[in-house]
């Protein structure tokens, strides 16, 4: 029998790449603590019904690409395909509405839809989504897009557009629904045929189809702008507004609709150029009717995900890796000393510095050549003489200088240990630049 191995559509995320995951998980929890953020984390399964009537059953994620089962139960249960629907639930079921004002919530984490893997696109995938639930005012949705804007500008990203779009209320949707199906009517049979079917269930979604002879059909359409009530226009002229006064550029694009049935008002979309095809890096909008079609009372919203396979791409075109390099590598040879070294690595580690310990028990010369690949500032070497005198050979591993100290000196002296560190690691630092 051969070694099992992943499912398509999934990967193993290595040491070597978690780097950009953990400086993507830093980044955006410092950008939106200081917003008044707060981290909730839900199940990864939830009731199917959730996302039927969350998301809607005309939805090709409903429809074709949500992985549903019954447990023992024999209840229908779903892996979430998506975040907001599942932070609703939470929002509802907790109570999270009763003090009124605003809720401001952000979660990552893995989502699954059974769909054709590709580069930035797997099905079991991870993102990263905020949702401000209490507030129907425009500057929400000028929040969280600079919100949004602020992460990806600050993890490097330059490449970017933001497309933006207003989907409107019921109202507004149902009068343009009617004229999108009259328009497409008489090029019903040159539609591929995912837009043929949509005609009937859900025309707007045609407008978002990747078939090139659709896609020169939707140039001519009708945009949806023509059609919204004047509040809607209000609302979309303040975010416009709001917007440029925030310096952030954007363009209209009349077929942004988004891929779920949620969505109302503001539409909007973050891409980068880098990423051919699958462009969108973040995605999101405003969805009113959300909270009260699951139950709840009526709660306008905003939020949006970003899709962190697309967006580790993007940063490994313009960084390395970040990674994790030790203060502080111990080498030992011999049964006393290797017993010591251990006791000395956790004090270290205790006093909070980064300490890495060999534990090879090879010859002195090979473990030296691991503490130097590993760009550790110091090396710390115990042998038969030092356990015997209870003493510890420093070594800075750039410039060779190596000292004796006694090992209950070296943990009482510890912030002058952590200041000569720093002080190694700025010479270093500045050499290598």
């Amino acid at each position: 029998m051969g070694t099992i191995q992943t499912l398509p559509g999934t990967r193993d995320i290595l040491p070597e790449e978690i780097g950009y995951w953990q400086y993507v998980e830093k980044i955006t929890t410092q950008i939106l603590s200081r917003a008044m953020y707060q981290e909730i984390r839900s199940p990864i399964f939830e009731q199917t019904s959730l996302f039927e009537r969350g998301i809607g059953e005309a939805t090709d994620v409903v429809g074709k690409e949500m992985y549903t089962f019954k447990d023992r139960g024999d209840r229908s249960l779903t892996l979430r395909p998506e975040g907001t629907a599942g932070v609703v639930r939470a929002f509802l079921q907790n109570n999270l509405y009763a003090t009124g004002g605003v809720q401001r919530l952000w979660y990552h984490g893995p989502m699954f839809r059974y769909e054709r893997p590709q580069a930035g696109r797997q099905r079991q995938f991870h993102q990263i989504g905020l949702e401000l639930l209490g507030s129907g005012d425009p500057r929400a949705d000028v929040e969280v897009i600079a919100l949004a804007t602020d992460i990806l500008k600050k993890l490097g990203l330059q490449s970017l557009k933001l497309d933006l779009n207003s989907v409107g209320d019921r109202n507004d949707r149902q009068r343009y629904r009617e004229a999108l199906v009259n328009y497409f009517l008489p090029y019903k049979d040159e539609l591929d045929p995912d837009s043929q079917d949509r005609l009937e269930k859900n025309p707007l979604r045609i407008l978002d189809s990747k078939n090139q002879r659709t896609k020169e059909i939707n140039q001519n359409a009708p945009s949806i702008l023509q059609y919204l009530g004047d509040q809607s226009k209000q609302h979309f002229d303040q975010v416009q507004q709001l917007l440029t006064e925030l310096n952030i550029s954007y363009q209209l694009n009349s077929c942004l609709v988004r891929g779920l049935d949620y969505y109302t008002h503001t539409a909007f979309e973050i891409q980068s150029d880098d990423l051919g095809a699958q462009a969108t890096v973040c995605g999101g909008g405003r969805y009113d009717g959300l909270v009260a079609e699951l139950g709840g009372p009526q709660t306008p919203a905003v939020g949006w995900a970003i899709g962190m396979e697309r967006l580790i791409i993007l940063l490994k075109q313009i960084q390395n890796s970040p990674h994790t390099s030790p203060d502080i590598y111990i080498v030992s040879k011999g049964e006393q000393a290797e017993g010591q070294a251990l006791i000395l690595a956790q004090k270290l580690r205790f006093q909070g510095l980064t300490v890495e310990l060999d534990l090879s028990g090879s010859a002195f010369g090979k473990q030296f050549k691991r503490a130097d690949r590993s760009q550790a500032i110091a090396c710390l070497i115990l042998g038969d003489n030092e356990a015997t005198n209870q003493t510890v050979q420093l070594k800075w591993l750039a410039t060779k200088q190596q000292e004796t100290l006694d090992q209950s000196q070296l943990i009482q002296n510890i912030g002058e240990l952590k200041v000569q560190l720093d002080r190694h690691k700025q010479k270093t630092d500045l050499s290598s630049e």
